[in-house]
């Protein structure tokens, strides 16, 4: 077991320096075949765009580049793909350091460290002529605006939910979960549908143990009621207890088989579908934000639905948060382009229909006029957010340093899964970290 831990620390000690270092992102399979539909000539305008996501983003984003290039013949767009945002950010820091950054940068949550270094163009400028706001919620539009400033275009709207395989239960002849469920019920959920699996199938994947652990971790903070940044005072209301009995939970499921062990667990990255335990068949549940559903059930035959995380209905733990933003490099040579493209990926209908809800239901009246019909998963995509949707509250300021927060908070996790360190041990140097990260 200790060489197993060694082996989870050393390889993510390794993506650890390839964040500094820069070392290139592996692309999802079958990203090298998205190529665009028309060649680059002398006298055309190349714009980089680079974002993460699954082969079937991978497929979908290449529809919608060629829409635009055949109403834009001047224009190239080069797509520039990660895996997810763990490849993307460490690739797009080593470009930027180059002076080689790309024209539109997708961004997540973390779109205000950019700001803050000097990154990312301000859009005002531009609203009302390369970019039409008319049609956007004004709430969406608010989540791009930083400082006072429109810094991104949201390209919509996501929530945390937990999927799980609807088909896998049913064969095994367990009750299916209700959407909205206490900790407690959810519990003695897991502790029912165990013994029905087929062995080898764990109840629920370990959560804390993924990529973007924090988003979890996160969402149960705002549940206990101790969220994670308060950004008046730079201050946490962590405290290590509190820290503590996020891995006492998680503890408390690994010891009675409800998530697989660590060493298990540790082999599935979690980013999408295509690294996923539940895919794999492993586990029953796990964790998704609402808009990867599509990505999901498009690798598998069995039916996938969704439910709320446990308590969301009583403390409103839950948000609405944009999905990703569309962001132009401030050193970018091709402003005008780019821009024209940001603004067909969030206002065309004809984007619209082949981007689907994938990164998030939009804000703009004009791309939902274009969603004519949906797919079984944007229905229970829509019909999820209809429940969720009374069960949220404005998003928790995300803590300064956002990106280190996910390696860092990976590796504590990990070593108290392994039992290398306590629960207690553990909580105090997550509490540790989080204060560093405030004030660094």
């Amino acid at each position: 077991m200790k060489r197993i831990l060694c082996a989870v620390i050393t390889l993510v000690a390794l993506g650890a320096s390839a964040f500094a270092g820069g070392s290139r992102a592996q692309q999802p399979s079958g990203a090298s075949q998205a190529q665009p539909s028309q060649p680059a000539t002398s006298s055309s305008t190349t714009v980089r765009w680079a974002y993460w996501g699954a082969q079937s983003r991978v497929e979908i984003s290449q529809q919608a580049i060629n829409l635009f290039q055949a109403a834009n013949p001047g224009i190239t767009i080069s797509p520039e793909v990660s895996g997810g945002s763990g490849d993307h950010f460490p690739k797009i820091d080593t470009q930027l350091a180059g002076g080689n950054g790309p024209d539109i940068i997708q961004m997540g949550g973390n779109i205000n460290d950019y700001v803050v270094r000097n990154v990312l163009l301000p859009l005002d400028p531009y609203v009302g002529n390369l970019i039409d706001t008319a049609p956007i919620d004004a709430g969406g539009l608010a989540t791009g605006v930083i400082g006072g400033k429109l810094y991104g275009l949201s390209t919509g709207g996501t929530i945390p939910t937990l999927v799980y395989n609807k088909s896998l239960l049913e064969r095994a002849g367990a009750p299916l979960p209700k959407v909205s469920m206490t900790y407690d019920e959810f519990r003695d959920y897991l502790t029912t549908i165990k013994p029905l699996l087929p062995d080898g199938v764990y109840p629920m994947m370990d959560i804390g143990a993924l990529s973007s652990n924090s988003t979890p971790f996160g969402y149960w903070l705002r549940y206990n009621g101790t969220p994670i940044y308060v950004e008046e005072s730079r201050s946490t209301q962590v405290t290590a207890e509190v820290a503590q009995k996020y891995l006492d939970l998680f503890k408390d499921y690994r010891d009675n088989g409800l998530i697989p062990p660590a060493d298990v667990a540790a082999g599935f990255a979690e980013t999408n579908a295509d690294s996923s335990s539940l895919i794999a068949g492993k586990t029953a549940f796990t964790f998704i934000v609402s808009t990867q559903l599509a990505g999901y059930q498009a690798m598998t035959q069995d039916e996938l639905s969704l439910i709320e995380l446990p308590g969301a209905a009583a403390t409103k733990a839950l948000w609405v948060q944009p999905s990703q933003f569309y962001t132009v490099n401030k050193d970018s040579k091709n402003i005008e382009a780019a821009l024209k493209f940001i603004n067909f990926l969030v206002n065309s209908p004809d984007a619209a229909k082949v981007l689907g809800n994938d990164r998030g239901v939009s804000f703009s009246s004009t791309a939902r006029a274009g969603i004519t019909s949906g797919s079984a998963a944007d229905q229970k995509l829509i019909e999820y957010q209809n429940v969720a949707g009374p069960h949220t509250s404005a998003e928790t300021p995300h803590l300064p340093n956002d990106t280190e927060l996910n390696s860092t908070l990976y590796l504590l996790y990990q070593q108290v899964a392994f039992g290398q360190v306590s629960t207690a041990q553990g909580g105090q140097q997550i509490y540790e970290m989080i204060v560093r990260l405030i004030n660094k």
